[in-house]
């Protein structure tokens, strides 16, 4: 069996909200389709700098203390290391537009009528925004 390819995401939760990126539709795995800003864990890097080198890239910003959080996905060939987010320095902004057309914040309550890259991660990011949410 081949090396499953080692993926990093960041759940990012402001205020109840879940920041949502769509890939766009000429994007050639997962198109068209909402997802978590994310991407490959290259050589020689950690799924938590990967994180945060994608949301620099990807968001502009820069993310402080990411939390490693259990996600499920469906995808056997992917080795996912999801993050939760809840600080970071600056405004997220789409600076990767051949990667993603559009981002959005939602509520948590939105997700299930969207189109997700892997249907099955939605329980874990549910868990996720919950565990975010002020005691």
């Amino acid at each position: 069996m081949p090396a499953r390819t080692a993926i990093a995401t960041a759940l990012l939760v402001r205020d109840g909200l879940v920041l949502m990126a769509h890939r766009h539709p000429a994007r050639r795995w997962y198109p068209d389709c909402w997802d978590l800003v994310g991407g490959h864990v290259e050589p020689g890097e950690s799924p938590r700098q990967a994180v945060i080198r994608e949301c620099r890239e990807e968001l502009a910003i820069e993310v402080h203390d990411p939390v490693p959080i259990p996600m499920t996905f469906d995808d056997p060939t992917l080795d996912m290391h999801a993050f939760l987010v809840t600080r970071w320095d600056g405004e997220p902004l789409n600076v990767e537009p051949e990667e993603h057309d559009d981002l959005r914040w939602f509520r948590p309550d939105e997700l299930a009528g969207l189109t997700l890259a892997d249907p099955a991660s939605l329980p874990s990011i549910l868990r996720a925004v919950s565990s975010a949410a002020p005691q």
